[in-house]
């Protein structure tokens, strides 16, 4: 990075979306990292992407809204702003795009122009991943661009602990997150408060309380590794706060997860928290006298943690490996491994239309992919803006046969290409099934 900026040779990335994380990466690229000029902005909201730029201490910024004016504001150093996403996805000058608006729909449109236009696709947006993933990474492999969720989010940060782990020999069994809450009944009225404390979006505020987030970053990572859940929701358990984490993870059932492929999961109250853990096993007896010597106790599981994830600070971490070395931080190894599935959080009547991640009809579960299939459950990621055929109890989960799929949605023609795609690794036309249905 020290030699692109020395030869006037910038990494130039474009991204989409300006909120909270945005402004965020904005500030960080801006102010503490050479070699990368985060070039502009596309967002619905034209004075947020202002905001984020002046903010970060840009001096001029330009509004455009065609690809030349975007182009010249480009070679002239100008941050650029625009409603209008498709320029950055068109722009030659622009090496990679950073998805960081949290949506579905609008940001499927996106990324898929920008893989299609040849450019690296880095998402700051596990619900995107976690929903169609796996064919997202397969159409970026075909056009030679690198397709990645973020270092710094907890999934990243799992995924470097998990190569480490694994890179010195020892088996990653377990990749844990680290939460200090976990109420799946929370909503948008309990969690304002925190939102207007810190600036952030209420809905995704309440998709961190109620763990559709944790169950969407824990299926990100189950996807890249090969890893399953346990049981459906994960274990989870809670511990006193302020527990030390190797003491807290005896609370996670050892016997499930041991043997086999590993699980992903959480613990909530641990510390140091927010961080990330991997447990790790080997059968060598010299190895495990080796890791007693240094500390990690005599066995049969190994607690490596990271005590902390810096979300924006460390997301130029992952533009800079797609750009120069063609890596990923964290993406799909295959077809999905584990799905989040919508569950209800209030009792709903037959008729209603579901609202979105972070609102107060849904939250969503990790479940492995292959009972969520078998059982046709439906996935978070689909469920905004079904109607349902009939009425489902609190805590029940959600099928493909209880709602109506709205018609003419990228997301849903996503999922049935994704279904065809993996069909010979076992998965189910579900969703085409679906479609049909609703016509």
């Amino acid at each position: 990075m020290a030699e692109r900026e020395a030869a006037g040779r910038p990494i130039r990335v474009g991204m989409i979306g300006a909120g909270f994380m945005g402004r965020g990466v904005v500030l960080q690229v801006m102010t503490a990292v050479k070699g990368m000029r985060l070039v502009a902005i596309a967002c619905r909201n034209l004075e947020s992407a202002r905001r984020a730029y002046v903010e970060a201490g840009a001096a001029e910024v330009r509004s455009v809204d065609t690809a030349a004016a975007l182009d010249a504001a480009i070679s002239q150093d100008i941050p650029a702003i625009t409603e209008d996403w498709r320029l950055l996805c068109e722009a030659g000058d622009i090496d990679v795009i950073l998805e960081v608006t949290g949506s579905l729909e609008y940001a499927a449109h996106a990324v898929l122009a920008a893989i299609d236009a040849g450019k690296h696709a880095i998402l700051m947006n596990a619900e995107l991943d976690g929903t169609v993933g796996p064919l997202l990474k397969a159409r970026a492999d075909a056009a030679g661009v690198v397709y990645s969720n973020v270092d710094g989010d907890q999934p990243g940060v799992e995924m470097n602990l998990y190569r480490f782990v694994k890179g010195i020999g020892v088996r990653p069994v377990l990749c844990g997150n680290i939460k200090g809450l976990q109420d799946p009944y929370r909503n948008p009225t309990t969690q304002e408060g925190f939102a207007r404390k810190w600036g952030q979006n209420v809905h995704m505020v309440t998709s961190f309380a109620d763990g559709t987030k944790i169950s969407f970053e824990q299926a990100i990572v189950a996807n890249a590794t090969g890893m399953r859940v346990g049981r459906r929701g994960m274990f989870g358990p809670t511990v006193p706060d302020g527990t030390p984490l190797r003491e807290a993870a005896e609370a996670l059932p050892a016997e499930a997860f041991i043997e086999g492929p590993g699980i992903v999961d959480y613990l909530v109250g641990a510390a140091p928290g927010p961080g990330v853990f991997v447990l790790g096993t080997t059968e060598h007896p010299t190895q495990r006298h080796y890791l007693d010597l240094y500390k990690l106790g005599r066995g049969p599981l190994y607690c490596f943690y990271t005590p902390y994830h810096l979300c924006h600070f460390e997301v130029p971490n992952t533009l800079a490996r797609a750009v120069l070395f063609g890596d990923a931080a964290i993406a799909p190894a295959g077809p999905l491994e584990v799905e989040v599935v919508a569950t209800a959080k209030v009792d709903l009547a037959a008729g209603a239309t579901l609202d979105g991640i972070g609102h107060y009809m849904t939250y969503g579960q990790c479940e492995n992919a292959d009972i969520a299939r078998s059982e046709r459950l439906l996935p978070m990621g689909i469920a905004g803006g079904c109607t349902l055929r009939r009425d489902i109890p609190r805590d029940q989960v959600l099928t493909y046969d209880d709602v109506e799929v709205p018609a003419g949605r990228l997301i849903d023609r996503l999922r049935a290409e994704q279904d065809r795609l993996f069909a010979g690794a076992g998965t189910a036309p579900i969703l085409r099934q679906s479609l049909a249905v609703a016509g």
